[in-house]
């Protein structure tokens, strides 16, 4: 009899101590800002195009941080609206998330890169994220309004009270996946017309590069209907047509980055800036053959890496056991374990950025 007491407090001990396993030693905060470029209008031709954004950080110690899930995908854990650490400029990564997802699939790069350091910013880039409504045919087709997303939002970061002061703006870089990695690749000078990716598809209709994600209720032949109806389509081709480089952008992570095998090569070799492309061996959007050989051949100075036996959606976030049984296309693991690829991806990520990137003082 009396040692069933001892046995309970024994029983809470070790629940306590398997919980406290789990506390970091630097907590990650996260908050999120709604933010509007006032230049552009949205898809529906209204202005001011949203910008919604998820921020993390290094928080306080002792800051309460908590598990984040959000439909068939676990975004790791962090402490909403925590305070900083302290008060320290650091550098900066700007995220560009994949077709159709949202910046919370990259959270699991976020969070490795602010635990050492540093703050991440993505943003839900409007008609192509899983965030909104619905999708719009822009927010697929024309990634240039991606890529002024990210310009936007370094500019509406820096003028912003709380984060403004804590950015060292020597140090500011770029993170992206699938046409995220090709956004970021914009921001260092890489560039692809429309008008050109338009008449290439055209020629090759079945390539990868060519062919839109299933999650997408549209088709390349709707684009020519917008171009002849929609002003704020026709508005977004026009600005497409220029070079989105950012000389504020330091060093580019570019996971998977999609349409390479289109993209102006004389732009890709005008590229300065430090760049690290990492690829999936079994990656069925971007073949990395060919992907390889356009990074070597044009992108000469470039770090390149190959993970074996990873697929393009490996990338994203871990999957609940929901996802694994009904979003298989987006979480079938293929006998890979996403969490190890998170983290070598992760390792190589922060690698690059701690060379590339003044570290904070």
């Amino acid at each position: 009899m009396n040692r069933h007491p001892l046995a309970l407090l024994l029983l809470l001990v070790l629940a306590t101590a398997c919980a406290n396993a789990d506390i970091r030693v630097q907590p990650v905060g996260r908050i999120t800002r709604h933010y509007v470029d006032s230049s552009r209008t949205d898809w529906d031709g209204r202005v001011g195009r949203p910008l919604v954004t998820r921020v993390w950080y290094p928080a306080r110690a002792g800051s309460e941080e908590s598990a984040w899930a959000a439909g068939v995908f676990r975004f790791g854990r962090s402490a909403p609206d925590a305070p900083f650490a302290d008060d320290a400029r650091r550098p900066l990564i700007v995220l560009s998330h994949g077709t159709g997802g949202s910046a919370a699939q990259l959270s699991w790069l976020a969070e490795a890169l602010a635990i050492e350091g540093f703050i991440v910013a993505g943003v839900d880039h409007h008609g192509n994220a899983a965030t909104e409504a619905a999708y719009r045919l822009g927010g697929f087709v024309l990634p240039g309004e991606r890529a002024r997303d990210l310009s936007v939002l370094v500019d509406l970061l820096l003028a912003d009270s709380l984060l403004g002061a804590r950015v060292d703006t020597s140090s500011i870089g770029a993170a992206g996946f699938s046409l995220g990695g090709f956004s970021v690749l914009a921001l260092a000078g890489a560039h692809l017309p429309p008008d050109e990716w338009q008449r290439r598809c055209t020629l090759e209709p079945n390539v990868p590069w060519c062919v839109l994600p299933p999650e997408a209720p549209f088709t390349l032949r709707d684009i020519d209907s917008l171009r002849r109806s929609d002003a704020a389509f026709q508005a977004a081709v026009s600005r497409g047509r220029e070079v989105t480089r950012d000389a504020r952008i330091a060093a580019v992570f570019a996971m998977a980055p999609a349409l390479l095998p289109v993209t102006d090569t004389l732009t890709l070799r005008t590229i300065s800036v430090p760049v690290y492309v990492l690829l999936g061996d079994d990656d069925k959007q971007v073949p990395p053959e060919i992907t390889t050989s356009v990074v070597t051949a044009q992108l000469r100075s470039a770090q390149l890496s190959r993970l074996p036996g990873v697929s393009h959606y490996a990338f994203l976030a871990e999957c609940t056991w929901r996802g694994r049984i009904f979003a298989r296309a987006l979480c079938a693991s293929d006998g890979v374990d996403r969490g190890e690829v998170h983290v070598r991806a992760a390792r190589e990520a922060l690698t690059f950025f701690r060379t590339h990137l003044r570290r904070a003082d």
